[in-house]
């Protein structure tokens, strides 16, 4: 039991720093449309919901969450959107929110809960099928970070937000998650089998 903590806590703070890498270097965006950057964040998220449960899952989006403020408080890609992501970040007469905390952290808690469950539910219901279950609930996991994202710019900062890119909101949504939400997700699906399934061999045979 102590072995098996052990592991699961290095095997956590190793996707930690992982996550870490992708926030805060270049190595984790894509290049996506206007402002918004595919981003890989959700990758360590889902994997450690998939590894390591839905608790530890929901604990990754956390600090994916914290990342992702910090980074848009201190360092923003984009400026003039980021008091989208934090509220204290301005500009000009343009400021965040409380709006702009949930916007950064809740989507990102909900990808890990939504990736655990959703991996313990399909490994019921196809218990022989585990790419399957691990593909499915990745790109689960990483819709509902872009559709948490979205919805909660369209509900807190619509119109300012659309008027600053440029277009209609609907519209602006819709271009996002064919240029980012769809890759980031099919990504995730891809690396989350990847590196699940021989790790869970590996894991298994030391239990």
């Amino acid at each position: 039991m102590k072995n098996s903590k052990t592991l699961s806590l290095v095997q956590f703070s190793a996707l930690l720093a992982i996550l870490a890498i992708f926030c805060f270097t270049p190595l984790g965006a894509l290049p996506a449309f206007g402002p918004i950057v595919a981003t890989l964040g959700m990758i360590p998220v889902i994997i450690s919901a998939q590894l390591l449960g839905m608790k530890a899952g929901t604990a990754m989006g956390f600090f994916a969450g914290l990342f992702s403020f910090m980074v848009w408080t201190f360092m923003p890609p984009s400026p003039i959107v980021a008091f989208v992501f934090t509220p204290f970040y301005s500009f000009g007469d343009i400021s965040g929110n409380f709006g702009s905390v949930l916007i950064s952290f809740l989507p990102r808690i909900l990808s890990g809960a939504v990736a655990g469950l959703s991996y313990q539910g399909l490994s019921k219901i196809f218990p022989e099928k585990n790419v399957l279950c691990l593909s499915l609930s990745a790109i689960l996991a990483s819709l509902t970070n872009t559709f948490g994202v979205m919805g909660g710019i369209w509900l807190f900062f619509g119109e300012l937000y659309a008027s600053i890119i440029g277009g209609a909101m609907l519209m602006i949504i819709g271009i996002t998650i064919l240029t980012s939400g769809i890759p980031e997700a099919i990504v995730s699906a891809i690396a989350s089998t990847a590196v699940c399934k021989p790790m869970q061999k590996i894991m298994r045979r030391e239990g």
